[in-house]
């Protein structure tokens, strides 16, 4: 392949090098920000040879092509756009301004939550592991593997030790994410998010049960009471206290000499947020996120099928605008709250669906290029990505991607129906089965064999009959 001559082909196709600001790549995709979407051919971009697909997403237009071959066309794309390479970061920053206020706010909430999605999604997996071993009734009648096995307890025990940690401690995790996020001291937000959860508060977990019995601890600060309870499993107490953690402390730095900003900064900033947290943000925020938790609970309680129909549908077309992102906060304020989320169920299930779709365009075409976008994009959906299935393939002809929608709907109305849940956050696709809940796998299971075969042959057929494959 020559490499430099795909690079001329794609930058003739994005509009030129008057048209590319800034561009870095991953290990199969150039990461590219433009200064004006509309102009590109997307037709001519199809065409070329190294390009097996492209889409647009957090104001940065990603073209697909290939590991082991995107770093030489990245080579010279740069050069002959005589750009310089650029970090993902600066990429980032020069895609904000095709965004407006409402993709930077969830793209900001993106940033905060995907650094830490391994660790939490680490855990998910742990915890279904150790479903495996306690729920009764999998493999013996009424009765765990532990029970059957008692010489598992130990182990069991073990990993429920190591998948319980990222979610005992994840306003730390997600103090460290914001505080760098915005711009200040990741060690100072883990220090504030940790805080919150300091043994020596009222775990947020025994709170209802506390106020019922009239046992909630406080504080007196000069007359003033303060509850003093700790904040396990909420988002929205750390999230907030984190900014204003952040601005206290570039505050402080600018005008706090260099040879003691040591002894000052970190003290004064952590002092006063922590005040701050236990008196109003920690209550405000703690009321807001309990709130969105009920809403959406009683939704779900009294119309979960509608609930479940609308989610289902939604989901995908929420990843082509990226406010998919901002479900993932509201799911782990759920599993803080309640101990399960119904709406994980939905999303893993839509995401197979997407890679259904996009593999049945694989099987039904003649095209060698396309067949191999559809099964790379169809597995990667499998496995929890959707973007390259949506965007190199069921947007690019229309109907896989209305398929995978209605067949998301179908089975996400299915599922929230039959009250299904997840104990924690996993991998959103094939391997999500782990996640759920343990009396829930069966009906799980058939939601999963149904995206798995609906959208495929579906769209195989359509795919067919339409003869544009």
């Amino acid at each position: 392949m020559n490499h430099k001559k795909q690079a001329e082909q794609i930058l003739e196709a994005i509009g030129g090098k008057e048209n590319l600001s800034a561009g870095t790549h991953c290990v199969t995709r150039l990461r590219l920000a433009l200064h004006d979407e509309e102009i590109v051919d997307q037709e001519r971009l199809n065409e070329i040879d190294a390009v097996k697909g492209s889409f647009s997403t957090n104001g940065q237009f990603q073209i697909v092509i290939g590991q082991g071959t995107v770093d030489k066309v990245y080579k010279e794309l740069i050069a002959l756009a005589d750009i310089g390479e650029s970090s993902k970061d600066e990429v980032k920053e020069a895609s904000q301004d095709n965004m407006n206020w409402l993709q930077r706010a969830v793209k900001t909430l993106a940033d905060i939550f995907i650094p830490i999605l391994p660790a939490i999604v680490t855990a998910g997996l742990l915890l279904g592991i150790n479903n495996i071993l306690t729920a009764p009734g999998i493999f013996f009648d009424e009765q765990s593997i532990i029970d059957v096995y008692p010489q598992w307890s130990g182990i069991a025990n073990m990993i429920i030790v190591i998948a319980n940690t990222a979610f005992a401690f994840l306003p730390g995790l997600i103090g460290w994410s914001a505080v760098k996020k915005f711009g200040g001291s990741p060690i100072l937000g883990i220090v504030m998010g940790l805080v919150l959860v300091n043994p020596e508060l009222l775990n947020a977990w025994s709170y209802g049960d506390a106020v019922k019995e009239g046992t909630v601890p406080t504080w007196d600060l000069f007359g003033m009471t303060v509850e003093k309870i700790g904040y396990q499993g909420q988002v929205l107490p750390v999230l907030a206290a984190s900014y204003v953690l952040t601005k206290i402390e570039l505050f402080l730095r600018k005008r706090v000499p260099d040879s003691i900003q040591l002894l000052v900064v970190g003290p004064i900033a952590l002092l006063v947020t922590g005040f701050l947290t236990f008196i109003i943000i920690g209550p405000i925020t703690f009321s807001i996120g309990n709130a969105i938790t009920d809403g959406l609970v009683s939704v779900f309680d009294n119309f979960a099928a509608l609930g479940g129909l609308i989610y289902g549908a939604l989901y995908g077309v929420m990843v082509i605008t990226g406010m998919h992102h901002t479900f993932l906060a509201v799911d782990i304020q759920l599993i803080g709250s309640t101990g399960t989320t119904f709406l994980w169920p939905m999303l893993a299930l839509s995401n197979i669906a997407q890679g259904s779709a996009a593999l049945g365009i694989m099987a039904a075409s003649k095209d060698e290029k396309l067949k191999g976008l559809g099964l790379s994009s169809g597995i990667s959906a499998y496995l929890g990505i959707t973007e390259p299935a949506l965007f190199g393939v069921n947007l690019r002809f229309k109907y896989p991607f209305i398929i995978a929608i209605l067949s998301s709907a179908i089975v996400g109305l299915y599922v929230a129906a039959s009250g299904v849940v997840a104990s924690s956050i996993g991998v959103g696709g094939v391997p999500g089965i782990f996640s759920i809940v343990a009396e829930y796998w069966l009906e799980f299971a058939i939601g999963m064999v149904f995206v798995l075969v609906v959208p495929f042959v579906a769209t195989f057929l359509y795919a067919k009959r339409k003869r544009d494959v």
